[in-house]
């Protein structure tokens, strides 16, 4: 099998037209909280609807290479402060609005409209100006020179919405491949093909029904039972079970995505540097993967970058695996008898969940007493997340195409609320506005090397892994893209052989 994989794949089953597409049935875990992305944080909206029903000017390959999207073309100033952008002729937003320059304009000026309630409004801080120049040409002038700039323009946070959209958290318009249909809470939501895309015989398929199945055991019943095609995101035990069975394709790899023992450095006693540094040494990155994982599914890291970039500088070893150490630290900070503290775990990631309970047992046996506490997925994000209402817990942060843009949670564009973090380094602030206008690749790497140091030394989180995506599908399945970003993308996919695996397209 091969071992990258993109972050969600999906299944089709036939409708008795003799190789004709069906429609996709896919089990995810984790309900979007609202369907924009450009309000609302949680990356599930961008991994089911960025490349589906919106887009952006600019995509990124499976190599994490930028291509065309919107976008036919670019061009870049000379002196890097402008980007000037010729757009695809003849398309049209799934509510009959036409792409063009201004609708171009007024999508990013929605975008920086602090009114909007944007989730990364830090991306478009350096935009001074966009220009239509004409009905298919657009400018962003920028103020100062942005190693990220095209970068953050693939990224999910950057599709174009059509001019004047109202409630696209309820029904989302784009340009994308497929339309929505229906969003039925707490159970599916559907899309429908497209009749009007660009891009003559894409999608492949009908459809997709995107079936919100939180439980492990479901997911592994309904794929085996042929209620669903794919189940994304399986547990390391699914995936073991299925590799040998031949009706089923498991396809895993590194997703670039950077999962953590986030830690609330506003609380005491964690706003203390040696009880971080005992966290660090109290937990046992390889004994996470070998008991969530199987050895198999995830990459060790130490610090918030993952081997995906080149910048990437492998900080494991700073802090090994030592509780000896780690119970002398703690007594060196006056907890000779350890502490208590709790562990809020999003209840629908089972994999953070069994990572938090795994290294909850290794902090058990330096005298750091963690009671665990399970909450969903909305709750996590309004208590741990905005309101930093937490003293530990695990999570991923999907991977972004610039290190610039994978660090502003840590330096001078941080969010206020960004995981009540309570910690400040200005060398770090420094070398994160720096590594941002600077073009220069090496010294962009010696920037990231240092800033991968800092956050390791200070034991900022607790970093643990690339965790891998693995992915349970149908043997029939092909066309599935690998990216280094969040995202699925489902306009390619096909199914390789007709008439066997025939089944119902309903629930």
């Amino acid at each position: 099998m091969g071992h990258r994989a993109v972050c969600v794949l999906v299944g089709l089953v036939l409708i008795g037209l003799g190789g004709a597409a069906g429609v996709l049935r896919v089990a995810v875990s984790t309900e979007p909280p609202g369907l924009d992305p450009t309000t609302n944080a949680a990356g599930i909206i961008r991994r089911l609807l960025h490349h589906n029903v919106y887009e952006c000017l600019v995509q990124v390959n499976e190599r994490g290479e930028l291509q065309p999207q919107l976008a036919t073309a670019w061009e870049v100033s000379s002196d890097g402060l402008a980007y000037t952008f010729l757009l695809r002729e003849g398309v049209r937003f799934h509510n009959g609005e036409t792409l063009n320059a201004e609708a171009v304009k007024q999508s990013f000026a929605r975008a920086m409209d602090p009114a909007t309630g944007h989730p990364r409004p830090e991306y478009y801080a350096g935009i001074v100006e966009i220009e239509a120049v004409d009905e298919h040409r657009v400018r962003f002038h920028i103020a100062e020179p942005d190693a990220a700039f095209l970068s953050l323009l693939a990224l999910g946070e950057s599709v174009i919405v059509p001019p004047g959209a109202e409630d696209l958290a309820r029904h989302p318009s784009g340009t994308g491949p497929f339309t929505f249909s229906e969003w039925r809470p707490a159970d599916r939501l559907v899309l429908q093909r497209n009749p009007d895309y660009y891009m003559p015989g894409v999608p492949a398929v009908e459809g997709v029904v995107f079936r919100f199945i939180a439980d492990p055991a479901a997911q592994r019943a309904a794929l085996l039972a042929g209620a669903v095609d794919v189940v994304a995101e399986i547990t390391p035990e699914l995936a073991v079970e299925l590799e040998p069975n031949p009706r089923f394709t498991v396809v895993s790899g590194p997703s670039n995505l950077v999962q953590i023992l986030a830690v609330n450095n506003e609380r005491s006693p964690f706003d203390d540097l040696l009880v971080r540094q005992a966290l660090a040494h109290a937990v046992d990155r390889d004994a996470v993967i070998e008991r969530v994982f199987f050895g198999l599914y995830g990459t060790p890291i130490g610090s918030h970058l993952t081997p995906a970039l080149p910048f990437y500088r492998d900080m494991t070893a700073l802090y090994p695996h030592d509780p000896h150490r780690a119970r002398e630290l703690l007594a060196e900070a006056g907890y000779p008898e350890g502490f208590g503290a709790t562990m809020t775990l999003p209840g629908n990631y089972p994999q953070h969940v069994r990572t938090g309970e795994v290294i909850a047992a290794q902090l058990e046996q330096v005298g750091i007493r963690v009671q665990m506490e399970r909450v969903d997925w909305a709750t996590w994000l309004e208590q741990v997340f905005a309101q930093g209402a937490y003293d530990l817990t695990v999570i991923g942060h999907i991977g972004r195409l610039d290190p610039a843009l994978m660090l502003t949670g840590y330096g001078p564009d941080r969010l206020d609320y960004y995981y009540r973090l309570g910690w400040r380094s200005d060398e770090l602030d420094q070398l994160l506005e720096e590594g941002a206008v600077t073009v220069d690749t090496d010294r962009r790497t010696t920037i990231y090397g240092r800033v991968q140091e800092i956050l390791a030394e200070e034991v900022v989180n607790v970093f643990l892994q690339d965790m891998h995506d693995i992915v349970a599908m149908r043997a029939e399945i092909t066309g599935i893209a690998v990216y280094p970003i969040y995202v699925l993308d489902l306009s390619q996919v096909v199914l390789t052989s007709t008439g066997a695996t025939s089944g119902p397209t309903g629930p």
